[in-house]
């Protein structure tokens, strides 16, 4: 499907790549992985033709259509979501369109041809089904059914990425680009996206930091890295051992070639001046020179620093929650939420999207005001906020990096905000790059690095993990483990809550659970894993199978009920029309005793 020959990409002395040749398949699924700014999504834009290479050439098979995700949803805000999923097959779509357009107009002039044209287009597209396999889509990644006829607008923000990915994968493309596609997706919607691509019979190239995602859905990893892009077999369990392999064996034969070299080198200083031996010596100079070791390049996986501290410490109450509600029109998100934080707490806030993890913390940040509550921030807690939005976060999208870091700590010495980038993994010449030119891992490092410097008392994060590679993920779980203040967090990360937790506050539709412990511990009391893909899948598998026994249940009681009243109205109504009958009227009193008596008997 795609053929990359002798691909390279450059920005001036930076070499992302060179000298890579791959063949993709369909059938295949590849993860692209690598360090941030290794060249992942670049590499993913040069497939997209939205960005050319350097050097060397892509073919893609002709004909072949290509779907790929966007990011900017700002184009459909008016348009109904439903909609905007079904434009994802353009051409049929556009037939669509033309086709209404037309019968509106055929009281006017209609023109046969060019509706018998439209037609065909409808029909080999299968358009009539166009509208039933969006709702599908839509059901898979968890956009409710009452929600597909109004306007993107009505939607979050990682709802509406959301809808571009359903608009991606109704597209029907025969080849498929993903930048980053599970990260505003719950569990459920995971496994739906999985399995989508597991029957996907086209070429599929996904990027994601995702290890567990990549390890259930790829057949081949894609590794930019060292410079170069390698192709593996398997998923990235695979990948990794395949790697590491490769790596030791490149060192080992380097070292057995230094070891040779070191002993001909030996021979020759020991026996160079020796006569019966120069002969000798001479042979091993001339074999020493025919050896050539490679060097090996440099990996471009680095481990950023995250140093966070509080000025000093916040009183022993840092946060008094109580009653809160939040309602967005008729979607209630948070009902009576109460709970408190202690100093020291490093609270994971967990549940399903769309339960009101995010809503509560803008809350508490006097972002969005509470329909109904109170909060109360103890003595000297002051709280730092890292959103899901990083763009609304930076704030002007022509300030450079140093500026914006330098902005958040006025009086600190240029050389203490230089250090403190370095540490982030921005060098001399990354922080003259403007904010709005930032890559999402890049952007998440320069939030942190602020948070760090204004040396805040509570942090608060929202989903802190999003567009961090596992380095990344890695060093913040540190960072965070090492940080002397509190933290409330929101992360679907099963690992990073593992690592960081002390604490675990659950929302759900009945209410909050508060646990004080780390979420291992929770897992163990609750014996629920409501980070597991496979457990939370399972719960859904039987929470709908207890529904739907709980509604045949109620239907069964519903017609007992129905035969019942029946069945009395017919009683009651035998002995008035037998009352007509003088002859009769006796055996009519006889079978009401009976009633009575069966009637005490129960």
């Amino acid at each position: 499907m795609l053929t990359l020959t002798d691909l390279a990409k450059t920005y001036g002395p930076q070499v992302l790549f060179e000298q890579a040749s791959l063949q993709l398949n369909a059938g295949g699924r590849y993860g692209i992985v690598g360090a941030n700014g290794s060249g992942k999504s670049t590499l993913l834009r040069i497939l997209s033709e939205d960005e050319s290479p350097s050097e060397g050439g892509v073919n893609r098979v002709k004909k072949a259509r290509m779907g790929v995700l966007e990011q900017d949803h700002f184009a459909y805000e008016s348009t109904p979501v439903l909609e905007v999923v079904m434009m994802g097959n353009d051409i049929l779509w556009q037939a669509m369109k033309d086709k209404d357009a037309l019968l509106e107009r055929a009281h006017e002039e209609f023109d046969d041809e060019k509706y018998t044209r439209l037609e065909d287009i409808v029909l080999r597209y299968d358009g009539y089904s166009l509208e039933a396999r969006a709702a599908e889509i839509l059901a898979g990644l968890n956009i409710p059914t009452e929600q597909h006829k109004q306007p993107l607008s009505v939607l979050s923000g990682g709802y509406k990425l959301r809808a571009l990915l359903g608009k991606t994968l109704a597209s029907e493309p025969d080849i498929l680009l993903l930048d980053e596609p599970t990260n505003h997706l719950d569990i459920l919607s995971i496994q739906w996206l999985e399995g989508f691509l597991v029957g996907f019979r086209g070429c599929a190239v996904v990027v994601s930091h995702d290890h567990r995602f990549l390890n259930r859905v790829c057949t081949h990893i894609i590794d930019v890295d060292y410079e170069r892009v390698t192709l593996y077999k398997g998923n990235y369990e695979s990948f990794c051992q395949q790697k590491l392999a490769a790596r030791e064996r490149m060192e080992s034969e380097i070292a057995k070639r230094e070891k040779e070299i070191a002993v001909h080198k030996a021979f020759i200083t020991r026996f160079k001046a020796k006569a019966t031996k120069a002969r000798q010596a001479n042979s091993r100079v001339k074999r020493v020179e025919k050896i050539v070791i490679e060097s090996l390049p440099q990996s471009s996986r680095r481990h950023p620093l995250f140093k966070l501290k509080g000025r000093r410490p916040s009183g022993r109450d840092v946060l008094a929650v109580s009653g809160i509600w939040k309602a967005f029109g008729d979607n209630s998100v948070l009902e009576e939420v109460s709970f408190t934080v202690e100093r020291g707490d490093r609270l994971a806030i967990i549940g399903p999207n769309g339960i009101g993890k995010s809503t509560l913390l803008k809350i508490l940040l006097e972002e969005i005001e509470s329909d109904a509550g109170t909060f109360d921030w103890g003595f000297e807690a002051d709280p730092g906020y890292f959103p899901q939005d990083h763009k609304a976060a930076l704030g002007k999208p022509d300030q450079t990096v140093l500026g914006f870091l330098w902005d958040a700590k006025g009086d600190a010495p240029i050389g203490t905000i230089h250090g403190k980038l370095a540490e982030v993994l921005f060098t001399r010449d990354d922080v003259e790059k403007k904010v709005q030119n930032l890559s999402g891992g890049e952007a998440a490092r320069l939030l942190m690095s602020r948070l760090g410097i204004r040396e805040h008392t509570v942090l608060v994060l929202d989903e802190p993990t999003n567009h961090l590679d596992m380095e990344g993920i890695e060093a913040l779980a540190e960072g965070l483990k090492a940080y002397d203040g509190t933290i409330l967090f929101v992360s679907h990360d099963r690992w990073f809550v593992d690592k960081v937790a002390t604490r675990v506050l659950e929302i759900t539709t009945e209410g909050i659970n508060d646990f004080p412990g780390t979420y291992a511990d929770y897992v163990a009391r609750d014996q629920e894993d409501h980070l597991s893909l496979e457990a939370v899948a399972e719960k859904a598998r039987l929470e709908k199978k207890a529904a739907k026994a709980e509604r045949k249940r109620k239907k069964k009681k519903e017609r007992a009920e129905a035969e019942k009243s029946a069945s009395a109205t017919s009683a009651a109504e035998e002995p008035a029309a037998e009352g007509k009958n003088p002859e009769r009227r006796g055996g009519g009193k006889k079978s009401g005793k009976k009633g009575k008596r069966r009637n005490r008997g129960r």
